[in-house]
């Protein structure tokens, strides 16, 4: 499918646009807002929850922190440092950061592009700590013909040069997961396997996984028994519906409720971000998707 590689790129427009009008209310979404509580109940506090800004983004975050409020959400996902004062207004935690990558195309798997990579992250890593978050995404970029192995020498030769800063600040780099079969063709980290070696070759509690069930279901599957065996390399989950990137209810191939269950039984006490792209046609149907999705990981 091709709409979810570009609606993903959305992320990256967040880092470099204002916030202004974002606090003008929406009519159609003020009433689906009015609308959540019908059926809200509380939740069970072993899964923290979390939804992706770009996969909301026809609402204005104003509006999304308030829906998420009303959910139980306590963070919205890939936000960039323009609009945390939004998220703190709401009292809302940032869960993944984002801003400092090049590209999803250009980034840690290719030396060429180290230097840019290097100052941009030295300078947001302190902007995250500054601002209290824990959690920095980046990006192996593509390959371009480039073997798998001089990828990996290369992503840990770059992320050595801004690690110890990481460490002293407190900051956890996460490198997303994703698959070259569908959405992100020629992605280097498109296997669990790659980013598990670049984890011990880092050998460090300042790089993680984000580890995208959306996408490893389409590399590889086998999620449950991945999760399980290696979660310590995991710092981040994302969810979305196969196929389609879109609701993860019954429509879809994925059992939730047990792949959080088996989140859950690690120990994990990390966010799970909800980054479906909502495929109802009505307004308050979208809003229901999300709080159908938030109760379907409550385990």
């Amino acid at each position: 499918m091709m709409r979810n590689p570009i609606d993903r790129r959305r992320l990256l427009r967040h880092t470099v646009t204002g916030v202004g009008g974002l606090a003008v209310a929406s009519t159609f979404a003020t009433r689906a807002l009015a609308g959540t509580d019908h059926a809200k109940r509380e939740l069970r506090g072993n899964i923290r929850h979390s939804v992706a800004r770009w996969t909301f983004d026809f609402l204005p975050l104003e509006e999304l922190c308030q829906l998420a409020k009303r959910l139980g959400i306590s963070a919205i996902d890939l936000v960039g440092p323009q609009e945390w004062s939004v998220l703190k207004r709401h009292g809302l935690d940032a869960s993944m950061c984002n801003g400092a990558e090049l590209s999803l195309e250009d980034d840690w798997g290719d030396a060429r592009f180290h230097t840019a990579l290097v100052e941009r992250y030295l300078d947001h890593i302190d902007r995250v700590s500054d601002a209290g978050y824990t959690n920095l995404i980046c990006f192996s970029g593509n390959a371009r013909g480039m073997d798998p192995e001089q990828g990996l020498d290369n992503a840990e030769a770059g992320l050595r040069r801004i690690l110890g800063r990481a460490e002293q600040k407190g900051i956890v780099l996460q490198m997303e997961l994703f698959n070259s079969k569908i959405d992100h063709p020629d992605y280097l980290c498109d296997n669990s396997a790659w980013g598990i070696e670049l984890c011990r070759r880092l050998d460090s509690p300042n790089f993680k996984l984000l580890y995208d069930i959306y996408h490893m279901q389409i590399s590889e599957g086998d999620i449950i028994r991945t999760i399980r065996d290696s979660h310590r390399y995991f710092g981040h989950y994302h969810t979305a519906g196969v196929p389609g990137r879109h609701e993860i209810d019954d429509s879809q191939e994925l059992n939730y409720p047990a792949i959080c269950r088996a989140i859950r039984d690690t120990g994990y006490r990390g966010y799970v971000a909800q980054e479906f792209l909502p495929d109802r046609e009505e307004s308050q149907e979208k809003f229901e998707s999300l709080q159908t999705a938030v109760y379907l990981c409550d385990v």
